[in-house]
């Protein structure tokens, strides 16, 4: 009687919360984790070329074609020409022209005209409630439109989900000239899920009457795709010729992503605008035309300051251009994600509430109850991990909620003691924090309920180097072995020195100190944690070649500043994360150990907040303004006591050369790197920047300005 009330009562109880979305935040946090593990199990289409406007292209055009930014539309002529020369499908611009050419008339009467000659160029339109936009379709306007005749009720979707009927929904369209040579127009206004990600898009959206496409469908209607669509209720999806799009009751479409832009290897508008001047100067291209045959090209900005970003599950900051580029290649490749029925789903949630507390009341061991949690828990995973593999989002948090809420309702009936209750929770616990910490947490319960807050921290990023290389060595089984054991030991070195590890992403590890409890020699820690680190990783190395057949070089990056911690959505750790330029600049320093041949950096801020505890070593290595950034700041170079002492002759030649580079004395300079070059990394980054700024002396900005991430 006991377990047919409690598993009607927990069944009951998870219904509703799952009827009325308490749990949907969670889950879309389990989905977005379920899309960012598996986004390279999904290949992308080999029919999609993005070309990036970067500030390589920016840097090359400037020094090649004495264009400053903004570009004449020109350039954009020539890449339309040798797309059309090419046989490109067609070529879609994520880029509004809305107002004319700062170059004249002519200026964009070029780009006009390569469009026209092409006919397959896509021009975007934004719909918005914003000022200025028009509400009117353009009378004029003769492009491919979808024909909304067989969507039916579902056409009442895309109406109402348009705007808010108190306000006038308008749109913004390039400039006259450039619509009048596009062979389509595509829409890019996209609408987020109610946490301000982007999982879904629509097909199109309609406007003054017009079903006008996504700019990813605009691209298929420029190619010469059929403007026929037809909506099957029963089966929730859209037909287009020999495509079938699943839509949820919204009209939008589940995208499958993949895990970066990278994967489609863009190309750099100036590589190809250099390609189109050598073909026409009858030099081999470094591009050739037949690279972009039949395919669909994407043309986005890319260069800091430029591109647009949203937020999706495979990134916090995701070019938008990259939302369409996936929902032409889950088009193309018929790979879209769809939602399960409600009903399986509440089968699962009752499935797993009777083994649970079958498993707590009939046991008779709570070990045994236990063991039938954590298989539970597994399964449930496991089984929303293979759905989405096979293309379906079965939610795992109302199923997970329900097998956590049946063993606390049979446990507690079994064992009605505060205690049993508290070693549980202690239990859980302690596979995220320290127990240093979770003892300071179960006294202030209050640090689990922490919003967000300003405070100061030690931020930590690791990254193996060439870890793809490695990885591409060992089976699936290797790998996993490898990487849990690496993560194990680096995890165990944080945790006990105090911090909290934010997230892994692959072999990186993300970590910070004095969140969510206060630790005054926080910056100590973190700088004690990646010595320790390194040297726990040195020990190991033997090993590692041993049984992988590698050693693992590992770069570090610290800093210590201020930034936001709290519950800000982090599916790992009770949803705790920091974001701020701290964080960003901690980040950039452990790419930054690449540049000089390091592996261990950190700012002067560490440093000086470190030595406020105690006595910690290092060398300056420069003052350097990251990327993203116009002020230098001061990095180092931390060491052990032991190698500092060692290293004493170098590390102080090294910091009299370093100091004339900074003077501009690059000719006093440069001998004294060179004498030390052959064994030390940064002298040998100093040597080749020496010899570059003698050659280049009104390019030095007093401060070394970063490139690359």
């Amino acid at each position: 009687m006991a377990a047919a009330v409690i598993i009607l009562s927990v069944f009951a109880v998870t219904a509703l919360l799952y009827g009325f979305g308490v749990f949907e935040y969670l889950e879309q946090k389990t989905y977005d984790l379920r899309v960012r593990l598996l986004a390279d199990s999904a290949r992308p289409s080999d029919d999609i070329i993005i070309i990036l406007l970067n500030q390589d292209s920016i840097d090359w055009a400037y020094t090649q074609r004495g264009w400053s930014w903004p570009w004449p539309r020109k350039a954009y002529a020539e890449l339309v020409d040798y797309m059309n020369l090419s046989g490109a499908a067609s070529v879609a611009f994520d880029v509004i022209f809305s107002e004319p050419s700062l170059y004249g008339p002519e200026d964009d009467a070029e780009f006009a005209r390569a469009s026209r000659d092409y006919g397959k160029v896509v021009q975007t339109v934004f719909f918005s409630t914003q000022s200025g936009s028009v509400s009117r379709w353009p009378g004029d306007l003769d492009v491919p439109l979808f024909n909304p005749a067989g969507l039916g009720g579902l056409l009442s979707r895309y109406i109402l989900a348009a705007g808010d009927s108190d306000r006038q929904m308008g749109a913004q369209f390039p400039i006259p000239e450039l619509l009048s040579g596009a062979g389509a127009v595509g829409n890019i206004t996209g609408r987020p899920d109610s946490d301000g990600l982007f999982r879904r898009t629509p097909l199109f959206a309609y406007f003054d009457g017009k079903a006008v496409p996504g700019l990813s469908a605009a691209s298929m209607l420029a190619a010469g795709e059929s403007e026929d669509i037809q909506y099957i209720p029963e089966k929730r999806v859209i037909l287009w010729g020999d495509y079938t799009i699943p839509v949820d009751e919204n009209g939008a479409s589940l995208l499958r992503f993949r895990s970066s832009l990278d994967r489609y290897i863009p190309l750099s508008a100036g590589d190809v605008l250099q390609s189109a001047e050598d073909l026409k100067a009858g030099r081999e291209p470094l591009l050739i035309p037949e690279d972009f045959e039949g395919k669909y090209i994407f043309f986005g900005y890319y260069a800091p300051g430029l591109f647009d970003i949203c937020s999706t599950p495979v990134s916090a900051v995701y070019p938008g251009v990259g939302i369409h580029i996936t929902m032409l290649d889950n088009i193309l490749q018929q790979d879209f994600i769809r939602t399960v029925p409600h009903w399986i789903t509440l089968v699962f949630v009752l499935a797993a509430v009777v083994l649970l507390t079958a498993a707590v009341l009939f046991s008779g061991r709570i070990a045994a109850a236990v063991g039938v949690l954590g298989g539970m828990l597994v399964v449930i995973g496991g089984a929303s991990f293979a759905a989405y593999a096979g293309g379906f989002w079965l939610p795992m948090v109302a199923p997970l909620a329900g097998t956590v809420f049946a063993f606390l309702a049979s446990t507690l009936y079994s064992y009605s003691t505060e205690g049993s209750q508290k070693r549980f929770i202690k239990s859980a616990f302690s596979q995220y924090l320290s127990p240093a910490v979770i003892d300071r947490l179960l006294a202030d319960p209050e640090r689990l309920t922490l919003g967000g807050e300003r405070r100061e921290i030690s931020i930590y990023f690791s990254d193996v180097q060439g870890f793809t290389t490695i990885s591409e060595k060992l089976d699936p089984s290797k790998l996993t072995e490898l990487l849990n054991n690496y993560l194990s030991f680096m995890s165990d070195i944080i945790l006990e020195s105090g911090g909290t590890i934010d997230k892994y992403e692959g072999d990186a590890i993300i970590a910070f100190w004095n969140a969510p409890v206060d630790l005054e020699d926080h910056a100590a820690r973190a700088l004690g944690a990646a010595l320790d680190c390194q040297h726990k990783l040195e020990e190991r190395q033997a090993d590692f070649e041993a049984r992988y057949g590698s050693r693992l070089i590992t770069r570090i990056g610290l800093n210590t500043g201020y930034a936001v911690v709290g519950n800000m959505g982090s599916a790992k750790r009770f949803d705790y994360t920091m974001l701020g330029d701290s964080v960003n600049l901690a980040a950039r320093l452990e790419g930054l150990n690449k540049q000089f041949g390091t592996y261990t950096m950190c700012t002067q801020a560490t440093m000086d907040k470190a030595n406020l505890q105690g006595t910690y070593f290092g060398r300056e290595l420069a003052k350097v303004a990251v990327v993203g950034k116009k002020e230098p700041v001061a990095v180092y170079e931390p060491m052990t006591e032991e190698d500092y002492r060692r290293l004493q002759p170098v590390l102080e030649e090294f910091s009299a050369a370093r100091i004339l580079f900074y003077e501009g004395k690059f000719s006093e300079a440069l001998p004294r790197f060179e004498k030390l070059a052959e064994t030390d990394k940064p002298s040998y980054f100093y040597a080749e920047q020496c010899r570059y700024y003698l050659k280049n002396p009104g390019e030095w900005q007093g401060f070394w300005k970063a490139t690359s991430k």
